[in-house]
């Protein structure tokens, strides 16, 4: 981010010197006032909308990797794991439930990490407990490591 904000600094001291320049070798005689600030202004504009456009990207990149708190798990997982995940028809959504029921969160905690309401945290651990043919949190938890969902 430093660096972008030092470019984007050098470059207008740049523009600022090179028109200081062509002011003194008659090009502002030349050219009408308005037209020059008019260029002048789409230059910035150009700069400011890059300039956004650098930080939105990192901004985005940021919110996806703290989206999935699971998702260096979900990397490591082997081939005989997604065959069971996929056998299952467990979502990666779901797995970031299961992963932190395992942790031992609470509801309200694992809606809170996965920035989803409390209500769709129940949703997908139902959805985990049919899929798992299991009745509560720790027979879930119990039952995915048997199976190889999660590590032990």
């Amino acid at each position: 981010m430093k660096k972008t904000i030092l470019i984007y600094g050098l470059v207008m001291a740049l523009l600022v010197a090179f028109l200081k320049a062509i002011e003194y070798r008659y090009f502002i005689r030349q050219v009408e006032p308005d037209i020059y600030m008019g260029a002048f202004a789409l230059v910035f504009m150009g700069l400011g909308i890059w300039v956004a456009w650098q930080f939105m990207k990192r901004r985005e990149a940021k919110e996806v990797s703290a989206m999935s708190p699971v998702a260096a798990v979900s990397d490591v997982q082997s081939a005989a794991t997604e065959e069971v995940i996929h056998a299952l028809d467990i979502s990666q959504r779901e797995m970031d439930v299961l992963q932190l029921m395992a942790d031992g969160l609470s509801n309200q905690e694992i809606a809170d990490k996965l920035f989803i309401s409390i209500h769709t945290v129940k949703t997908h651990s139902s959805n985990l407990f049919s899929k798992l043919q299991v009745k509560r949190r720790t027979q879930a938890v119990q039952k995915s490591k048997e199976i190889g969902l999660l590590s032990q």
